[in-house]
Formats: C-alpha cells, structure tokens, sequence
C-alpha cells in the first residue's frame, strides 16, 4: 500500500510525485488521462516506489488508511470537479490535500463542506515553481492540525531544507495556508516589478548596455540584495538569442501575464483596510504592460521627456532604491498577514512565515533572515519599518532613494513600485496627514461626521443650515 497519493501529473504534480518516492516514500500517482499515468511510470518509475493507477477507483484503493491524497490540478472549478470525484470513494478521516494555487476564500469553503462530510482538508502553498516541487519547496499546509500531524513527515521531508530546518511548519486553519502562498506571490509580483523599474532605469535611463547591466545584478546578488529573482534576472539577461544573436531579453514582448494571485492579494487588501501599494501598483503595471497597442499609438502622440543621459553615477543610488522599496514590499505583505490572521482567527507566526520562506520558494532572500530576527526580538512588531535594523537601514537608502525617483520623473520613466514605496514610507512616518480635510469633505456633503482631536466623540457641522456644530455621539 501506498503512504500518500498524487492526482494530476502535470510539471507540478509529476515532480511533486518525483519528490516524495526520492525520499523512500511509497506513492499511487494518478491522472485523468490514463496514458499520462502509465509515460510517467514508465519514465520515472526506477526513482522510488511508484503505483500507477488507470481510474481514480483504483488510486484511492492503493492508499494505506487514512488516505492522505494530492490533488494538483488548475485552480478553481478542477478542484472542485476532483474532490467531488473522490468524496464517493473516501471514508472517514481520511484527508484531500489542496497543493496548487488555489483562492483561500475556495479552501475555506472546502475544508467546510468536507468536514461536514467527515473528511480532512489540507489547503497547502506550495512556492518554488517545478524545479522547487522537484528538489524541494517552500511549504504552507493549513487545516486542522491533527490532519497536518498525519502528512507532517512527509512534507518536511520533501521540503527545501535552510540550516538544517525544513521550510514547511504549519500555518493554521482552514485557508491561512493558501493565504499566506497568495501574500507570498504578491510579494514576488511587487518585487519583479521593483527589479523591473530597476532594469528600466539602467538600460534607458543610464543607457547602459545589456550585458553590463547582467554584471550589475550578479554584483547585487553578492550583497544585501542577494535573493533567487536578483540571480535568475542576471541569468536573463546573460541568454544570447540564437535566432539573432542579440540578448534575449531585447526579443521578448513587453507584455507581462498574470495568473491572479497578485490581484487577488490586491483585492484582499482592499477588503482588509490595509495600505498595499506596492504590490497593488505590481498588479497595476502588468496590466498596463497588457495594453501593448495602445502604448504604441500614445508613443507617438502623448508629450513628454525621452529616457536617456542620467550619469552611471546612479547605479548605487537604484541599488539603494531597490533594497529600501523591497523592505517596505514585505512590510505591506506582513501587515496584511497579521490582518488576516485577526480577521479569521488564525494563529500566524511572522518569525516562522519569513523562516521557511528562506529556501524553496521563489522570493527567497538573504535578508528573510532579518525579518525572522526582528520579529523574534519584537514578537508583536506591527510593522516591518519599526524593527531597528530596517528602519536604519531604510533611513540610510532614503536619499538615494528619493534621488532615484526624481531622476526617474524627470526622464519620464514610470517607476510606480519605486514611487509608490517611497509614498507609503512618507505617509505612514507623518504623525499629521491630510486626511482631516477628507473628512470635512465627507461630512459636509454626506454628514459623515468627524471626531477632533481635542474632544471624545463624533462631530457634525450643519453646513446647509447654521453652520453650528452638534455632538452626534
């Protein structure tokens, strides 16, 4: 009998399978098409223990009790259609385990229903894309913690491994796994798009070539910046074309797609009250990216200033740029994480999520240490830029910063990430903004009232009437 079973063989599910039966582990491995099942026995069966199975009857039926099943099917309606297809054929207790990329709001509901049913739902993230599901990812299982004990093992086993810790730990009810996996991507889509600004800036607006901008990004990835997306984007840009023999990157359209993890971040973030810039302005400007034939045409009737001239002298400045946009990314996503966790009663260790971030997982960093530090040193820390190392080390960026942003406004280069950034960061260190004359507005045309700051209660002025102002509390 198998210890656990996947269905769905595609990239993801097949090198997930791969991981496990590496590690000794007996697995069923299943597939809607059952010629997909018996190419990846045939392929990859010498690598571990692997039962193929042609129906899903069959699948469940080689299963040791109680049955621990992967589904690793696209988003949405599929799963549905598979747990609707399993809860037949399952007996109680036995658990479904959700590995693809799936709404929580989704895993919410599910592990809902199946409870009702008398079966366990694991809605687990799974970060590191097909090489990390192969040898090892970043891992974020939520459910009910006793199904978690039963797949616990096997999951820290096949997970990415930092100083000999697992990047797996257990995230907390329901949906908080695939909560924390949608945070994560909306981190990755703000941090993409700084690296992108930043790449923007050094080719058009400093004008350097591509690959001298490749040097740059290999000598960030040795420093503060080190971190897997500031590695690959210096492998991109060293690809040579073989069609043309010009960098590859000059051959790829300007047209960045999207899967919906960073809008649905976004959305959330909407809903929570909490002040997501920079990953908002991510989602933003991939879909702006997506208006290809538009930009066109407004190239050449919109006004405006040429990239082109600034001195190389900017380029430890974009470094600077980067690295302090980067902090205030995470902190908007770490926010919005203890929202959540507030929210929907979960318990979120913020340490622990920064902690197995730190393999696997496609925003994995060096400085993912710091953050476990910080929240370590001050567990109830509310926002990334009160822990004493990145506030210095953000008040030590800021001028260039704010340099770079200038520089980038004065060349007419879009920076939003950059821009936005720097905006929250102002914002939120003012102890007086300008909300008050908001809220005077509010109340003037919908009587929203108001509350003053040298007085308990809520205020209204009778702006049509008298002009007087009445206690309304």
């Amino acid at each position: 009998m198998s210890q656990i079973g996947v269905t769905g063989l595609a990239v993801m599910g097949a090198n997930l399978a791969r991981n496990i039966a590496r590690r000794g582990v007996p697995i069923a491995v299943h597939n809607r098409t059952a010629s997909k099942t018996h190419d990846f026995v045939s392929e990859f069966g010498s690598e571990g223990n692997f039962t193929g199975s042609d129906s899903l009857e069959e699948f469940v039926q080689s299963l040791e009790r109680p049955r621990r099943i992967i589904v690793m099917v696209k988003a949405g309606a599929p799963v549905d259609g598979v747990i609707e297809d399993l809860v037949p054929l399952l007996d109680k207790d036995d658990i479904i385990i959700d590995a693809g990329n799936s709404h929580f709001v989704d895993t919410r509901r599910r592990e809902q229903y199946l409870t009702e049913k008398g079966l366990r739902f694991i809605g687990t993230g799974v970060s590191g894309g097909e090489e990390g599901a192969l040898n090892g990812p970043s891992i974020m299982p939520g459910g009910p913690r006793a199904a978690y004990g039963e797949v616990e093992e096997i999951f820290t086993t096949i997970a990415a491994q930092v100083d000999g810790e697992p990047c797996c730990a257990y995230i907390g009810a329901d949906g908080a796994g695939h909560y924390v996996k949608m945070v994560h991507n909306g981190i990755e889509y703000a941090d993409m798009q700084l690296i992108a600004e930043a790449y923007d800036l050094l080719r058009h607006g400093i004008g350097l070539d591509v690959p001298t901008i490749k040097g740059i990004f290999d000598e960030w990835n040795t420093g503060d910046l080190e971190s897997f997306l500031i590695e690959i984007t210096a492998t991109v840009l060293g690809k040579t074309d073989a069609a043309t023999g010009n960098p590859l990157i000059d051959v790829i359209v300007d047209q960045a797609e999207q899967k919906g993890t960073g809008r649905w971040t976004a959305q959330d973030a909407l809903e929570q009250g909490v002040p997501l810039t920079g990953i908002t302005e991510a989602v933003f400007a991939r879909s702006l990216s997506a208006l290809r034939d538009q930009r066109k045409a407004a190239s050449g009737y919109l006004a405006g200033p040429q990239p082109g001239g600034l001195s190389e002298s900017l380029v430890d400045d974009i470094r600077k740029a980067l690295y302090a946009s980067k902090v205030v990314a995470y902190a908007q996503g770490f926010e919005q994480m203890a929202s959540a966790a507030r929210t929907y009663d979960w318990d979120l260790q913020m340490g622990e999520l920064a902690k197995i971030w730190r393999g696997g997982c496609i925003i994995r960093a060096r400085f993912l240490n710091r953050i476990t530090e910080s929240y370590a040193e001050t567990p109830d820390l509310v926002n990334l830029l009160m822990a004493p190392y990145f506030r210095d080390a953000v008040a030590d960026a800021q001028d260039a910063w704010r340099k770079v942003i200038v520089s980038a406004v004065d060349q007419g280069i879009a920076v939003p990430a950059f821009s936005s950034s720097l905006a929250y960061y102002d914002g939120y260190r003012r102890e007086r903004g300008p909300a008050n004359l908001i809220q005077g507005q509010r109340d003037f045309f919908g009587a929203h009232t108001y509350r003053r700051v040298d007085k308990e209660g809520s205020f209204h002025t009778r702006w049509s009437q008298d002009g007087t102002e009445v206690k309304t509390d």
